[in-house]
């Protein structure tokens, strides 16, 4: 395993997870992007789908090794990568306005 391409894709994976989590229980969302979200929650799940996406291709790219199974696993990991896009997309677009404190 290649640890120096392991650690950083945990870590980023960590971070948008925390802040899916953030954005589904409070319907928190990182100041700068507060102004482009309308449907905070929304973007949360599609935060969490990309944070469990990003550890797919981690495992399957970097941890099985068998040739039959790799291709397989990232190109689901890839599908799962756009749909988690795609909710983000639609938790920017969707909704009204914005429920809770803090400021546009």
């Amino acid at each position: 395993m290649k640890l120096y391409l392991a650690a950083p894709l945990v870590l980023v994976a960590l971070l948008i997870a925390v802040s899916g989590v953030a954005a589904v229980t409070r319907g928190w969302v990182l100041p700068m992007n507060r102004r482009h979200i309308r449907a905070p929650r929304i973007y949360g799940w599609g935060q969490l789908v990309l944070a469990f996406a990003l550890c797919w291709q981690l495992v399957f790219g970097l941890l099985i090794s068998d040739s039959g199974v790799r291709p397989l696993g990232t190109l689901i990991g890839a599908v799962i990568i756009l749909a988690g896009l795609l909710v983000m997309m639609v938790g920017q677009l969707g909704g009204g306005e914005r429920n809770g404190g803090g400021t546009p």
